[in-house]
Order: structure tokens, then sequence, then C-alpha cells
């Protein structure tokens, strides 16, 4: 019986602008597999530009059938985008958080927090003519937070945000979502991790 394993987000999660085999839950899956793991293909709760408020509306209607055996979470950048307060994350994404223990079946270690990546460094940050500064600032508030969260909760964190500023040209067609190979990049950094969770 294979493990079961629900990845929660938005846009870097469903994997905009790459194939579904590309997307890192899908690559994540895969590479568990040539470790001997057996899991199958994630089921994927994200769309592009939710934030964690959407997000929580779609888990509502995603008809879950837990306990999964691993959970990852990536949620927070249209937050920021949208200029929404530090505060207002915190409170919401505690509560996906605690949401998504309650789907590993209470096992808050099966519970992975990634870090929302860095936009600013984009083509489509420059293009648009973004601060690039503030959007790193902005996003490490963020982070710290999603990171203490995790912490709190006893979930595992991985931090996936100085891949994408080391990488900036490492995008999709559209310059702002990342290409496969970055996700592979990401993937490396989220798979010990996860395999630890899964022993």
């Amino acid at each position: 019986m294979p493990l079961h394993y629900l990845a929660l987000g938005d846009s870097y999660t469903i994997g905009e602008a790459v194939p579904p085999a590309s997307r890192w839950p899908a690559q994540l899956a895969r590479r568990l597999r040539a470790h001997g793991v057996a899991i199958d293909d994630p089921r994927i709760v994200a769309v592009t530009g939710w934030s964690t408020d959407e997000l929580a509306v779609g888990m509502d209607a995603a008809a879950l059938v837990p306990p999964y055996d691993l959970v990852t979470l990536l949620i927070g950048v249209n937050n920021q985008y949208r200029g929404r307060g530090a505060g207002e994350y915190r409170g919401e994404f505690a509560r996906l958080l605690r949401r998504a223990v309650g789907l590993a079946g209470g096992r808050a270690s099966r519970v992975l927090v990634v870090s929302i990546p860095d936009w600013g460094v984009t083509r489509f940050a420059r293009e648009q003519g973004r601060d690039a500064a503030s959007i790193a600032h902005a996003l490490d508030v963020y982070n710290a937070i999603a990171r203490d969260e995790a912490g709190r909760a006893g979930a595992r964190w991985v931090d996936i945000t100085p891949i994408s500023r080391h990488h900036p040209g490492l995008v999709a067609e559209d310059g702002l979502h990342p290409s496969a190979e970055q996700y592979a990049l990401w993937t490396a950094a989220i798979l010990p991790a996860a395999a630890a969770a899964l022993k």
C-alpha cells in the first residue's frame, strides 16, 4: 500500500508554466520512489494566485481523505503581492498549519513547511519596475513567521528562498515562475526532510 502525499499551496506548488511532471511535488515523489519509498503521486490542492484565505476555502472544497503520510505547505506570496499585513498572515498561516497537521493524522513531523521564494529577483519584477529590496524584506518577514509557526507546531521547515535568489535566471517563459530546473534544485533541498519525515 503506497504512502499518500498531499501538497498544499499556490502557483509554486501547482507548477505554473511548467509541465505537470516538472512540478516540485511530482519531482519529490519520483525522488522518494527512487530512494525506495513507496509513495503515490501527490494530491495537489493549489491554484495560481491563491492567498492563505483562498487556500483554506480550496481545502474545504477539495474532499480530502486523511490521513496523509506526508503534507507539504507553501503559501503566502500572494498575500505579500497584495500588500497584506504580516499579522494577518501569521493568523491565517497558523490555522492552515493546524489543518495540515490534522490532515497528517496529527503527526506534525510529517508536515513540511516550505519557504516562499523571492519573486523580486525575476525578470517579471524588473519589467514591472518593482523594488527588489522591499519585496525581499517583506518575504523575509513572512518566512520568519512561517518558520516560527512551523517550530511551534513541531513541523519541519525547508528554506528554498536562497535557491530562488541565487538562480534568478532559472524561470519559466513567463519570466516569473520557476523553471523545471529550479524546481529540481528545490526538490533536492526538500528531499532530506521528506525522507526523514517518512522514516
